[in-house]
């Protein structure tokens, strides 16, 4: 088995990357178990691609061999995973950072801890646990890494929040905290408001006494959207066709300009944030959905001297900072726990991923974010 272990960690952890041979030869019906007095994982059903393009033609779900367990490790049970955007981006292969091919799909996700290496002091069996910092390959059932990459959460929340607290809600705490600092009744301006991003900074902000005003893309169902945003604590609900005037500050009331804003949009979108900021504002984009640049007007420079950021939250894990990520988590979960903090998601079988993985494409239409459940 020890032989075997390498060709698989290449998957779950990207350790090692096996040159000729074909996922297609990697199934439970290929290998067969050494004798060994070290424990075994279970065998695994996981989404693997060999090459990077078109997420649902590359794609694939295949089952892997059990793997043994070394002293430090710990073998986790995912319970749900996401898919988010930057996932499918890696699958495509245009994301910055992603793992060398052959890989397992999935950066975050929750997972359960079924059993331990002899070694392992700080986790039990039960317990919950995600990576942290994210990792490569949680779209498999079980996962073998070592303890250090576990981080020990609470169980008293829903199995999908702790599944993406992560990536969305994380990113939501820290674009409000690194940029400007806020003050209680100060405000922000956001697009892309519907995002679960948008829909953090909307509560977060709230928590922190933050008014903020949020524009949406015209769509049939806009006061239904609206509604739901202001039932989260949202301030202020603007589709975009209601901006397209010389001055958008006039429909503000006993609001003060925003010294902060963020894009996730890029082109018009973004122009309408920069129309919110106050005189040396700042505006922070963390994505580009529009796929259209930023385009800024030289007076806005000169004149309202804005200046405009950028936040990827990869990086910021890379940082310093990054110790205090599990903290974070914590706090985030909390808010979770007590109701503060909720954003729309689906909830779909692991056997359905091909459907689940069409609606995160927007093949299916409009759809929440999509999270695979395990079990």
């Amino acid at each position: 088995m020890a032989s075997l272990r390498p060709s698989l960690r290449c998957l779950g952890l990207g350790l090692y990357k096996r040159p000729t041979q074909s996922l297609s030869r990697i199934s439970s019906n290929t290998f067969r178990a050494s004798f060994s007095t070290a424990p075994l994982s279970p065998p695994s059903k996981a989404v693997v691609y060999e090459q990077h393009g078109a997420p649902d033609q590359v794609t694939r779900v295949i089952d892997l061999p059990p793997v043994e367990l070394k002293a430090n490790d710990v073998c986790v049970k995912m319970l749900a995973a996401p898919i988010n955007p930057s996932d499918i981006n890696r699958v495509e292969g245009v994301y910055p950072v992603r793992p060398p091919v052959p890989a397992i799909g999935g950066y975050e996700g929750v997972g359960e801890v079924y059993a331990l290496g002899s070694a392992v002091s700080s986790l039990s069996v039960g317990d919950w646990v995600i990576p942290s910092p994210p990792s490569f390959g949680t779209w498999q059932t079980y996962i073998v890494k070592e303890e250090g990459v576990w981080h020990k959460i609470r169980k008293d929340v829903p199995v999908e929040y702790a599944a993406t607290v992560t990536v969305n809600p994380l990113t939501a705490l820290r674009m409000l905290e690194d940029f400007v600092k806020l003050n209680s009744g100060d405000s922000i301006v956001q697009n892309g408001a519907t995002s679960i991003v948008g829909q953090c900074i909307i509560q977060l902000a709230k928590i922190q006494g933050v008014h903020s005003i949020n524009i949406i893309r015209d769509r049939v169902e806009s006061e239904e959207v609206k509604e739901r945003l202001k039932k989260l604590g949202a301030g202020e609900v603007y589709m975009e066709s209601q901006l397209e005037v010389k001055n958008v500050k006039s429909l503000l009331v006993d609001i003060p300009e925003p010294a902060l804003g963020f894009n996730c949009v890029g082109g018009n979108a973004a122009s309408l944030v920069l129309k919110f900021l106050r005189q040396g504002g700042t505006m922070v984009t963390y994505g580009g959905m529009s796929k259209k640049p930023i385009t800024v007007s030289t007076s806005s420079f000169i004149f309202k001297d804005l200046s405009l950021r950028g936040f990827w939250l990869q990086k910021w894990m890379s940082s310093d900072k990054a110790k205090d990520c599990q903290t974070m988590i914590d706090y985030l979960l909390s808010l979770v726990h007590h109701g503060k903090l909720k954003y729309d998601m689906e909830m779909v079988p692991f056997e359905d991923f091909n459907t689940a993985l069409d609606k995160a494409l927007g093949k299916l239409g409009s759809h929440p974010k999509q999270v695979i459940k395990f079990e």
